[in-house]
């Protein structure tokens, strides 16, 4: 029984990058649709390297949880059959196609049409990453992550840390039209969402028990650690939606602290659905 701290590298990397995958996409929009100004877009794709920075600290930090770091590229043997080889290798690929558009972006060799291709191939690779993030969980034999209850929490965290992130790197780079006021109602549904989930996986757990264990002993802080993540996840939001509804934006230094609160929030989260691991061979649900 615990509360899944001790996975804390799997918390760092499935958080971060759900977040970035989130973030590339709004980024990745704003320049294809609204933002015309050729000094604009570089500001833009100046911040975007604040992305592929997350995303290195994330897959360090996956790294660390391996028994031997030094055999990290074991991880990719078995791509197609494994899980495990699936997640890792779909995030490498977002990480190096993002990474080699950006890079040839910013020293201005990418080609125009080239370059929307090559973010919209980017985005469907960030959504598949995330799935295949998924799919590592969903494990017939572990019960209490086997329900739409996974998938629901990984694409949530997209949905609320990736718009945060997208517009705090926005801002950064002095954009203020398109698509701002949008963004925070992304993310304040998803944390909506995010209550339902908690509730109805909370009953579940109920129902869910072996011959040796029951789910809802697993975490038995289940309904206050959640209750601190919804909290710190509503004072980013606070944060980030006050100031608009004064008429004016966030600044970043506050956007900055909006986007800290929503890790912490989620690896809260997180933490508790590695805490939810069941190592029971047989589980039923009464």
């Amino acid at each position: 029984m615990g509360n899944g701290w001790h996975e804390w590298p799997l918390m760092v990397f499935t958080v971060l990058g759900q977040c970035v995958a989130g973030g590339f996409i709004v980024m990745a929009l704003a320049l294809m649709t609204g933002i015309s100004e050729c000094a604009q877009q570089k500001r833009v794709h100046w911040a975007m390297i604040v992305l592929w920075v997350l995303m290195g600290i994330g897959f360090m930090a996956s790294v660390l949880h391996l028994g031997s770091p030094l055999r990290a590229f074991n991880s990719l043997n078995r791509i197609g059959d494994s899980a495990l080889s699936n997640e890792i290798a779909s995030g490498s690929v977002f990480f190096a196609v993002g990474g080699f558009w950006w890079l040839v972006t910013v020293l201005g060799k990418m080609p125009q049409a080239l370059g929307k291709i090559w973010m919209v191939l980017t985005m469907i690779l960030g959504v598949f990453f995330v799935w295949m993030m998924c799919k590592v969980y969903l494990i017939d034999t572990v019960p209490t992550w086997y329900s739409v209850y996974t998938p629901l929490s990984f694409f949530l965290t997209m949905f609320i840390g990736g718009p945060l992130l997208g517009y705090l790197l926005l801002r950064v780079a002095g954009v203020t039209g398109w698509g701002m006021r949008i963004l925070p109602a992304i993310s304040l549904l998803a944390v909506l969402v995010s209550c339902m989930v908690v509730m109805l996986q909370g009953m579940e757990l109920a129902t869910i028990q072996s011959s040796i264990a029951q789910a809802s002993a697993l975490v038995p802080q289940y309904g206050a650690l959640m209750s601190w993540r919804l909290l710190v996840l509503a004072a980013a939001l606070v944060c980030w939606i006050v100031p608009q509804l004064r008429g004016r934006q966030a600044s970043p230094a506050v956007l900055a602290l909006a986007f800290v609160l929503v890790i912490a929030g989620e690896l809260i989260g997180r933490g508790v659905f590695y805490g939810l691991h069941m190592t029971v061979g047989m589980a039923i649900a009464s």
